[in-house]
């Protein structure tokens, strides 16, 4: 299952208005979280478009606007080392700054690595921080593993300075977990773009998928059956888990491919009645409760999950069909799964190689599906005995 999302940020704090500018609406174009600018630009980044902003504390008094999201402490400081690390922290500016501002507004330590006491001092400033940005500069891997190690307890999140996306996929990767987010510094758009890819692939992870022997097929009256229409294209292969029973989801094919009756919609899923589940990420939601707005997950056949967001969700009364099928659950036992489908040549389960229509579908076929363990209760996964059929 996914794990949570991690942040990408770009930074903007060097150059001209017009060198800073092109980075930033670069940023926003692909996706990143925030923007690191210094306190004088944060009124035109937000002219820009709305991001996350945050912005170096004015260097006369450490304090810094009521614009700004994020207060970051630590330049021309101790943090990028142009004043030597002080014997007792207690005593630093940093730390007194971050101690002021902890809890009333957002905040961030920002220290360069140029030797084992800035490491230390990272992580000594993490108890009264909300992020601790590191950057190193002659350094890559020792450093960032020890910061996420000492600071895996607490809550603060670790920024890792990266100019590359190999290096925040590094970075992302480190100690399996990995650091909270990266600060991209780079004017080039493509490894821009590459990172937050690279985010939203580890971020989303794989899903595991097994195979389900249909065992009955029934045609039914009419019924409410849901269009998923996102603000994504998919492909062959892709599509939403959904299911009647909230151990099992059956892998339900996308629009993607084209039919004699009627042409692709590859931003669209035909995903079932008002009722059933559909998987989301860590928890479920019915058809009906989507809207415009809401993320949802695409998975394709592999297992490999990515996060789309609703256009629209149609609502159409349709003939329908019941689809049973046996698989192993999580307890080793063969139970029976169901789904319910519009009874049409376009609507397709996922097979082990291809798509298959519901009206091709016959007894012995086998369909992925992804079996959980736990029942359900609002969505979310609980350890309790529920019986659905």
């Amino acid at each position: 299952m996914r794990e949570k999302r991690k942040e990408i940020w770009i930074k903007a704090d060097g150059g001209t208005w017009d060198e800073k500018k092109s980075r930033i609406t670069t940023g926003l174009e692909s996706g990143v979280d925030g923007v690191l600018v210094e306190e004088e630009d944060v009124a035109k980044v937000r002219e820009l478009g709305r991001i996350t902003i945050a912005a170096f504390a004015a260097e006369s008094d450490l304090e810094t606007g009521g614009e700004v999201d994020i207060v970051v402490y630590g330049k021309r400081s101790e943090g990028d080392g142009t004043m030597p690390i002080p014997s007792e922290i207690s005593e630093s500016i940093v730390l007194g700054a971050l101690k002021r501002t902890f809890g009333v507004k957002p905040n961030a330590g920002y220290v360069e690595m140029r030797g084992k006491g800035y490491e230390r001092f990272a992580v000594d400033i993490a108890d009264y921080c909300n992020y601790v940005i590191v950057i190193g500069k002659d350094w890559k891997i020792i450093p960032l593993e020890n910061i996420i190690a000492e600071l895996q307890h607490k809550e603060a999140k670790v920024i890792a300075g990266v100019q590359s996306a190999e290096e925040a996929r590094t970075a992302l990767e480190t100690l399996e977990y990995g650091a909270d987010g990266v600060l991209m510094d780079t004017d080039d758009a493509s490894e821009l773009k590459r990172a937050v890819e690279i985010r939203d692939a580890s971020t989303m992870g794989a899903i595991p998928l097994s195979t389900a022997r249909i065992t009955k097929m029934k045609e039914l009256e009419m019924g409410d059956r849901v269009c998923v229409d996102t603000c994504s294209l998919m492909v062959r292969g892709e599509g939403m888990l959904v299911g009647s029973q909230s151990f099992a989801f059956f892998l339900v094919h996308s629009e993607s491919e084209e039919s004699p009756y009627v042409a692709a919609r590859p931003f669209r899923v035909n995903a079932g009645p008002v009722y059933a589940y559909v998987l989301v990420g860590e928890k479920t939601k019915y058809l009906s409760e989507l809207s415009s707005g809401d993320e949802v997950l695409i998975v394709n056949a592999e297992g490999k999950a990515r996060s789309a967001v609703v256009g629209r969700v149609k609502i159409e009364r349709r003939p329908l069909m019941l689809v049973e099928a046996e698989v192993e659950a999580g307890d080793g036992e063969k139970r029976i799964c169901s789904i319910i489908l519009q009874n049409a040549e376009t609507i397709k389960l996922m097979g082990k190689d291809k798509p298959i229509s519901v009206v091709d579908l016959k007894e012995g076929d086998e369909v992925l599906v992804h079996v959980t363990e736990a029942a359900r209760h609002f969505g979310i996964a609980v350890e309790e005995m529920v019986i659905e059929k």
